[in-house]
């Protein structure tokens, strides 16, 4: 079985050891073909406290670490260029 992987961006890290990201899913419209963009956002667990707001990451899905955390941090693609 394949374990699924996700890229997207950092929307939030102010908890320990987790971070917010919101992951884009753009497709066709069936009758009116505008593009649509559906957007979720998934827990993450990051270990090392890496990642700051608006970095790309990759994430992976894993075993429950918590009631709502099933994804963990695999890297960090490109950080952000807002300095905080």
């Amino acid at each position: 079985m394949t374990v699924k992987q996700e890229v997207g961006i950092v929307i939030s890290n102010k908890m320990q050891k987790t971070i917010v990201v919101k992951i884009e899913n753009r497709y066709p419209h069936p009758i009116y073909s505008k593009t649509v963009i559906k957007t979720k956002k998934y827990l993450a667990h990051d270990e090392l406290e890496e990642c700051n707001i608006g970095d790309q990451v990759l994430v992976q899905e894993c075993r429950p670490l918590s009631k709502r955390k099933r994804w963990k941090l695999i890297k960090v693609i490109s950080k952000s260029s807002l300095i905080s």
